[in-house]
């Protein structure tokens, strides 16, 4: 990595803690719906940078014309119980994308697709917590026709079945397994989504959990490629990450998290590893 992207991160990182601690996490699992009237918060800086990429036989090679690409975002995810068994959820992203190779420099900066959606807590018991989740994407604050695209300029609608059980009698720890399909109502295919996610306390003040989260194309899209476009934003791939936290309780409302995420396998788009520094509040 060059020392400019070094200097670029290290400084964002730290204009992002200024902007956050004068403006998370306790372990949280995405089967379990927030209380009525209570509230989570996270907001975190992604650092995201890739030269390499996975072909369409999921071999892994070079960007082509030496090309690299990277994306620095902020992430403001919020979540709040309208009722114990009914949670609302949004997401949204601001980004500065850059892409560079051996003949073009592209950059592209401002607000990207935001998540809407709701939990349905279906059942809780001793064999766990049932879920059901229903997301929206929308593209509305960003122009898809950028030559470096903050994302790919149409809805998506994902329907999620979640299971969450506490490990407490074995480890002071949760399991969380979840289940997706994602219409995508343009040119992009469809997607089968699945996240395997083990959390657990070490002590009183760290925390720590591991993900592998999976995507997988449901192979019914335009499998055209913008060479020129966002390297993480093709029509059709399947990508299978590896993402790693580490926190540490501020006190009983604020955490603080430091993530690595790596690919582990994929098609057709781009392969790159992030970084990820995060504040998260839960009143």
């Amino acid at each position: 990595m060059k020392n400019s992207t070094l200097n670029y991160l290290l400084n964002n990182c730290i204009a992002v803690l200024f902007l956050v601690i004068f403006s998370n996490s306790n372990l949280f699992a995405g089967a379990w719906t927030m209380e009525q009237g209570n509230s989570y918060h996270r907001l975190s800086a992604n650092y995201y940078f890739a030269d390499k990429e996975f072909d369409n036989d999921g071999n892994s090679r070079a960007m082509a014309s030496n090309g690299e690409f990277r994306d620095f975002n902020l992430n403001y995810y919020m979540e709040y119980g309208i009722i114990d068994q009914l949670t609302a959820i949004a997401s949204i992203y601001y980004k500065d994308l850059q892409k560079e190779d051996d003949r073009f420099i592209y950059d592209t900066r401002g607000a990207g697709d935001f998540d809407l959606g709701l939990r349905y807590q279906l059942y809780s018991g001793k064999i766990g917590v049932f879920s059901l989740q229903s997301m929206v994407k929308a593209p509305e604050l960003y122009d898809k026709d950028d030559a470096l695209p903050l994302g790919n300029g149409q809805y998506d609608y994902e329907v999620r079945l979640l299971y969450g059980r506490s490990l407490w009698s074995i480890i002071p720890g949760y399991i969380n397994l979840e289940s997706a399909y994602r219409w995508r109502f343009e040119e992009p295919s469809d997607e089968f989504r699945y996240l395997i996610e083990v959390g657990s306390d070490l002590g009183k003040e760290f925390y720590t959990r591991a993900k592998i989260d999976g995507l997988i194309s449901a192979g019914n899209g335009n499998n055209q490629v913008d060479n020129y476009g966002n390297p993480t934003a093709t029509f059709e791939y399947d990508l299978t990450k590896l993402d790693l936290t580490v926190g540490y309780k501020l006190n009983t409302k604020w955490g603080l998290e430091l993530g690595y995420t790596s690919p582990l396998c994929g098609e057709s788009t781009a392969k790159g590893d992030t970084w990820t520094l995060a504040l998260s509040f839960q009143p």
